[in-house]
Formats: C-alpha cells, structure tokens, sequence
C-alpha cells in the first residue's frame, strides 16, 4: 500500500507510522529521517537543505520533494511505502500526485489522526525531560516521576523543553492549521481520507487504523 500519514504535532504519528509499516511490511518514510540523512551524508540535496537551514530559512518544496522521490525509488518501497511529514502542503501534495503518476502509480489512502486541540497541548506541554539524558521522557499527567521533577532513572533534573511550551505548541497548531491540514481537503476530494481517532492506547491506536485500511482496501 502506498500511504500519506497525517495530524496535528502530538497526534503519534511517528510512533504509528512505525507500528503501520512494520504491520504492512512497508518502509517508514519521514521526512525528519530524510533531512538528517541527506545532510549527514552531504548528498547535494542534504548540501542545500543545510544552507537554507543554517540561514534560518524554510527548505523549499522542491529540495524535500527531490529527497522524497529518490527515496521513494529505492527496491524497498516498490511495493508500497508509507509517508510521515510529507506532502506537507497542498503544492507537495500535488507534486507527489504528478510524481506517483508518472510512474504509472496511484496513492492508496492518506489516514488522518484526528486528536482534539486541548489534547494535543496537554500532550505536548505535559512532557518533561532529564537535562541528564534526553531519552528519559515523563508526562505530568501520562507517566509522572516518583517525585516532581527529579528522573526516576538517574535522578537528573526533569524540565519542559521551550518547544514543548503551552504557547509553542499553540503556534506550531496555527502552522499545522494553516499548511498542512488543506492537504486532507485535497485528498478528501479525490475519496482518499480515512479518518481515525488517535485517543487512546498506542496498540488500540494502531488496530483502529489497520482496521479501518482494510475497510478501505475492501471498498476500493
């Protein structure tokens, strides 16, 4: 299958994007992996993201659209793929359709996790990470310390990333609003959306959208 992923930041789209593709046996395409892989590389597409990166500058569209279509060339997606992070507006998402089509291909759904906004911000804003190490990640509310502000792991000091601030998250889902969600407009019209609910626990998550994929690979 061949697979846009799509919601608002704190929806889990990376961690279901790897539990769909593991389940579908198709690679996990991300644009954040794309972008850190080119440039570690110094491919000339990771050489020029870098530029505009370094200037503070938006990547244009058509230095992600050229690392997505070099990746989405590769033997492994072949039989299908599943994108997290791209098409990020609606200009990618044509440049994706005009792509898939030259190459005689179609896209086989675009699954939209729907969250509410006040749950994404609790999501987001609730995290809390050791200053020790990055990976011990807690949640006030989801998975809190022993004791407030201190690692249960190392005993590390616990505290909330400025990107991961109530008003952060608010502008980054002005940005989500604005951008991206025109794209599931887009793809509504062409009968390609299949919403789910992203509330719940990550395994539920995963089987509404198996689920709901086969439903409509059924009807197609």
């Amino acid at each position: 299958m061949r697979i846009v992923l799509v919601g608002p930041p704190g929806a889990g789209k990376g961690t279901q994007a790897a539990y769909l593709a593991e389940n579908l046996s198709i690679p996990h395409i991300s644009t954040g992996d794309l972008f850190r892989a080119n440039i570690s590389q110094g491919t000339d597409l990771g050489r020029q993201a870098k530029s505009y990166m370094d200037a503070g500058e938006l990547v244009p569209d058509e230095v992600t659209i050229g690392m997505a279509k070099e990746r989405m060339g590769r033997p492994d997606a072949v039989g299908g793929f599943l994108l997290d992070g791209f098409p990020r507006n609606v200009s990618q998402a044509e440049a994706l359709d005009a792509m898939l089509k030259s190459e005689g291909m179609t896209l086989d759904a675009v699954l939209d996790l729907e969250v509410p906004e006040d749950e994404v911000v609790k999501r987001i804003a609730g995290r809390r990470i050791c200053r020790n190490d990055s990976s011990h990640v807690f949640h006030v509310a989801y998975q809190p310390p022993k004791q407030e502000g201190v690692c249960d792991v190392c005993g590390g000091e616990l505290y909330q990333r400025d990107d991961d601030s109530e008003s952060t998250v608010r502008k980054r889902l002005e940005v989500y609003h604005t951008q991206t969600e025109p794209i599931i407009d887009y793809y509504r019209g062409q009968g390609l959306v299949v919403t789910i609910s992203a509330l719940g626990p990550v395994t539920e998550v995963t089987q509404r959208a198996m689920e709901a994929l086969d439903k409509d690979k059924a009807k197609g």
